[in-house]
């Protein structure tokens, strides 16, 4: 087997993608292959190719709902390009935490019992702490800017760190939008209006640090017992996607959006060890459908959110604020990220910074 890292796929330009769909799916009769030779045997004079590959199935798992766009325009779409591929793959996925939650399956995920996850940045810094810099405050403009780090020369250090440092491959990397401030009481405009407001932020070590950058003293309450959270008080606001906040029904216990976009969620998809089990065929027919994907979910994202905000904008769920001062909560996330990070994470922040569009 000529196995390869994905060293080019994550950044192959979406303009290759119809080439590389057409050479996986380009085997005509041809529709199997041996995992052991890559190579096909011809039948019969008349030129018919009969050929024989054990087929793989991959368990992928995630976390999100299948009617968020991680599931129907990312997971979904992976399993069902492979399929179109007809290389001898096939995709199992586990949505909802099915096989546990973050941190149990990126545990599984480095000791081979699930093949692929979805995963947050921060989350997969328990394993590869720099890779959790991709998730900072203002760390990215936009998802554009995500994908032009991406293709960047510079974002091998932390893809090729990371299959390093866990055996862990990134195939492709998304974002699932960017995250806004909801709050109870009082809009949030400003840093200063950070002051006094118990907002929730998840308790990974680099969404504590966002907190500090942006001005907040973070609470930390779990994704799972966070309406509860709202509904009784426990805190005051909270920070979210869209698309969690519309999951998590939090227009029933908050009044306020403020659409501050501080920090692009990201999620990279990665694979075990098993990718080095897989043909040169079926490595380039999975990498085509996460490229495929990571398109497919940038475009859900965005038609989601629009619709959403669209929705809102004409009922009363929400007083929607958009005259959020970003230039002042990005200019002190950046200055606090400069004078906090050392070392290869601030080698990371610099990099990501360096390929805004």
């Amino acid at each position: 087997m000529n196995a390869r890292r994905p060293h080019g796929v994550r950044w192959i330009a979406l303009a290759a993608v119809p080439a590389l769909m057409l050479a996986a799916c380009s085997s005509g009769d041809s529709d199997d292959t041996d995992t052991d030779t890559g190579s096909t045997a011809a039948a019969d004079d008349g030129g018919e190719t009969t050929d024989s590959m054990e087929s793989l199935e991959i368990t992928l798992a995630h976390s999100y709902t299948e009617d968020q766009p991680q599931h129907r325009c990312g997971a979904q779409v992976i399993a069902d390009v492979v399929e179109a591929a007809n290389v001898g793959l096939t995709i199992e996925i586990f949505p909802a935490s099915q096989l546990g939650g973050d941190a149990d399956r990126i545990a599984s995920v480095v000791s081979g019992d699930i093949d692929m996850d979805i995963q947050g940045a921060s989350a997969l810094g328990a394993v590869y702490e720099p890779i959790s810099v991709m998730d900072a405050a203002f760390g990215f403009d936009s998802p554009e800017h995500i994908a032009a780090f991406m293709a960047s020369d510079e974002s091998s250090v932390l893809v090729d760190g990371f299959a390093e440092a866990a055996g862990v491959q990134t195939l492709g990397v998304w974002s699932a939008g960017a995250r806004h401030f909801t709050t109870v009481d009082a809009p949030i405009r400003t840093p200063e209006d950070l002051e006094g407001v118990r907002m929730r932020f998840p308790g990974s070590p680099q969404y504590l640090l966002n907190a500090q950058a942006l001005g907040a003293t973070a609470t930390e309450v779990a994704y799972e017992e966070l309406y509860l959270a709202l509904q009784n008080g426990t805190v005051d606001g909270q920070e979210n996607p869209l698309t969690n906040i519309v999951a998590q029904n939090f227009a029933e216990v908050q009044d306020y959006l403020s659409l501050s976009a501080h920090q692009q969620n990201t999620n990279l998809v990665i694979m075990s060890s098993k990718w080095d089990e897989l043909s040169a065929e079926q490595q380039e027919a999975l990498s085509a459908a996460v490229v495929t994907a990571v398109d497919e979910v940038t475009a859900c994202v965005a038609e989601s959110e629009e619709a959403t905000l669209d929705e809102w904008r004409g009922g009363d769920e929400w007083e929607i604020v958009d005259d959020v001062d970003r230039a002042a909560f990005s200019e002190k996330a950046e200055a606090f990220f400069m004078e906090t990070y050392t070392g290869e994470l601030l080698s990371v922040y610099e990099a990501m910074r360096a390929t805004a569009p």
